[in-house]
């Protein structure tokens, strides 16, 4: 039974195309894989604490070392790094805050970023340890030109920094979705969602996930 771990970052609910064109991956996902098993994670309503120095040196001692005050503050991050590997596909639904990402999603990709455990090192290269999952991002932009070589290319964070850390942890198999204007009136707005829309739709539809 493949497991889905859904991720959304959004601080808002009403509104957020994010988490719409979210519904319409994770939706036509179902629709293919109807046995899946689905992890919803709100990363916006149930935030994470951000690391303190003795959750890092938890993360950095062997396992014979782990005191008690240890283990209790790498805990969390122990319970997401076990669901996240336990996943088969990921969705991110990402909006752009000032130019990057979310500082709720920096805060999970901070806990479950861990040597030894989502990435290993050797002394002379990194490998990732989570090949063989997918993941869908969509990424959505307030305003529009946020694409390479468009006027505000070069303060787009959001999808090149995405990208380098999933591949950075094996998850080589990606599929991004952009919509932009989301801060446009509905007018305005309508034509750029109908796109993102088909796009995901066209990508997802008759093509099983690996």
């Amino acid at each position: 039974m493949p497991t889905i771990l859904r991720l959304d970052s959004s601080a808002r609910h009403d509104g957020s195309t994010s988490r719409m064109l979210g519904d319409l991956v994770e939706n036509t996902l179902v629709e293919q894989i109807p046995d899946s098993s689905i992890i919803h994670r709100d990363l916006a309503d149930e935030p994470l604490p951000h690391l303190d120095a003795t959750a890092i040196a938890g993360f950095f001692s062997s396992p014979d070392a782990l005191h008690d005050t240890l283990k209790a503050a790498i805990a969390q991050s122990d319970e997401l790094v076990e669901e996240l590997l336990a996943a088969d596909i990921l969705i991110l639904t990402v909006p752009m805050y000032n130019f990057a990402v979310p500082s709720a999603l920096k805060a999970w990709i901070d806990h479950v970023v861990r040597i030894g455990r989502t990435f290993s090192y050797d002394g002379q290269s990194f490998a990732g340890l989570l090949q063989g999952k997918k993941a869908y991002v969509v990424c959505a932009y307030g305003a529009t030109g946020y694409g390479v070589g468009e006027p505000f290319g070069a303060a787009n964070f959001v999808e090149p920094y995405l990208r380098f850390v999933l591949t950075f942890l094996g998850i080589t198999q990606t599929e991004f979705f952009s919509v932009e204007a989301t801060s446009a009136p509905e007018d305005a707005r309508a034509p750029f969602v109908e796109k993102a829309r088909e796009t995901i739709l066209q990508a997802l539809r008759g093509a099983q996930p690996a």
